[in-house]
């Protein structure tokens, strides 16, 4: 009854409060509303931004080649290359112990983001927008800024209707970047609606032939969502509102090219973030890949820092100033680290290191000024706090409210999860 009545539309708001009541049942005590991720694929070097390693001993050995100094009450270490994050210190609570699988960048970039080195899987964000839904029914669970890779958004098996929503693909200009196909005056809204109704009501026959098909469910969910959100995303879009001075603070439309370092309008993303966040968008991603550094450290890697640092002290100080970041759970890191390199050897090379790396999160109901973890000396592999891909993807579905291995879908025959068949703990040491 519910589908064939008023075009099916009383069968989409069972779905959504089914949806609802199931991530009800998974769910635990939640310390964040939402998630923003500051992806920095690549590989950042931990041992310049936040893993200081001094020389210790009579040898040089591997460790950090810039200066590092002690910030905010907690005397937190940050490189003097991230001046304007360093002054968020006693907001930050970093993850020295990071380590995963791999060392290529594809596969632990997927695994990253799904979970899986090898084979397709939703996404981290879509995993979210599944067990959670979107605070706003006019906007998207999940939107990812600036994504290179189809696996960044994708929703693989899980409905489509849960997968992310790009804004910028592949390098694209950001201040041109939209959401395609929401913008039009061709119609009044009240034309729209009824040419929406006529496609729909033919939707809905359709799919009564085919019971069952989850795609199909997906594409008229989605087309309804995009009717709603042309009375919303334009706006949010459109940065013509904010002051000159926010503006400069999140270096917007600032668009360094050194070396690996690529322009991406990463100011521009970090605001458009903020705005999401305030508008109830669930998980929004922010992407610089940029990080690669293997021909020249130094320089490649002080561009990097140069771009992200003013936009992520902009986003945390707004977040903080709006009351949001209480509720809004931060989290910077890429798929890897990289080795240390040697004081004086006259090198400025690096590589890959997935044994031992760094991330921080910061609000969320995570400590704050807090570092967790160690690496040994040299930076080489993570030998204390210990945690992995799997337990980071555990941590963050327990500070949204939701049990990592109770958030599941049914597919090819089993049970699914964003953290896999194998064991993950949520680091309860890091937890406020």
């Amino acid at each position: 009854m519910l589908q064939s009545a008023s075009c099916g539309f009383g069968f989409l708001a069972m779905q959504a409060l089914s949806g609802q009541r199931a991530a009800a049942q998974n769910a635990v005590a939640a310390r964040a509303k939402r998630v923003i991720f500051l992806c920095m694929s690549g590989g950042p070097a931990q041992l310049d931004t936040f893993d200081y390693k001094p020389q210790v001993g009579k040898k040089p050995h591997a460790g950090s080649v810039v200066d590092f100094k002690r910030h905010g009450q907690s005397g937190m270490w940050v490189s003097d290359l991230m001046p304007e994050t360093a002054k968020h210190a006693d907001r930050l609570c970093v993850i020295n112990g990071m380590h995963a699988d791999t060392g290529n960048h594809a596969q632990s970039f997927l695994q990253l983001h799904t979970g899986e080195k090898l084979r397709k899987r939703p996404s981290m964000g879509s995993w979210i927008n599944y067990g959670l839904g979107s605070e706003n029914e006019n906007l998207p669970g999940f939107i990812s800024l600036n994504a290179a890779k189809h696996s960044v958004y994708s929703s693989e098996f899980l409905p489509s209707s849960f997968a992310g929503t790009p804004i910028g693909v592949n390098g694209e200009n950001m201040s041109l970047a939209t959401i395609r196909n929401i913008a039009s005056d061709h119609l009044p809204p009240s034309a729209k609606r009824e040419q929406l109704d006529f496609i729909q009501s033919m939707n809905r026959n359709h799919l009564a032939q085919r019971a069952g098909d989850a795609k199909l469910e997906g594409v008229i969910e989605m087309m309804e969502l995009a009717f709603r959100m042309q009375s919303t995303a334009p706006e949010l879009l459109d940065l013509s509102n904010e002051t000159a001075q926010t503006l400069q603070r999140y270096r917007v439309g600032k668009k360094l090219s050194v070396g690996t370092c690529r322009p991406t309008d990463f100011g521009r993303q970090c605001l458009l973030a903020r705005r999401f966040a305030e508008a109830g968008v669930r998980f929004i991603e922010v992407n610089h890949g940029s990080w690669d550094q293997h021909k020249d450290h130094r320089r490649d890697l002080k561009a990097n820092c140069e771009t992200t640092d003013a936009p992520i002290a902009a986003l945390l100080e707004d977040l903080a100033a709006r009351g949001l970041l209480d509720d809004t759970l931060v989290v910077w890191g890429g798929e890897f680290g990289r080795p240390g390199l040697t004081p004086g050897d006259g090198k400025n090379e690096t590589g890959h290191n997935a044994r031992g790396f760094t991330f921080w999160m910061a609000g969320g109901g995570v400590k704050s000024g807090y570092v967790h973890g160690r690496t040994d000396e040299t930076g080489a592999r993570a030998v204390e706090g210990k945690v992995h891909f799997r337990d980071l993807h555990a941590t963050i579905l327990n500070l949204v409210g939701l049990q990592h291995d109770q958030l599941t879908f049914h597919h090819e025959g089993r049970d699914h999860r964003l953290t896999g068949p194998e064991e993950a703990r949520v680091v309860q040491e890091i937890l406020a």
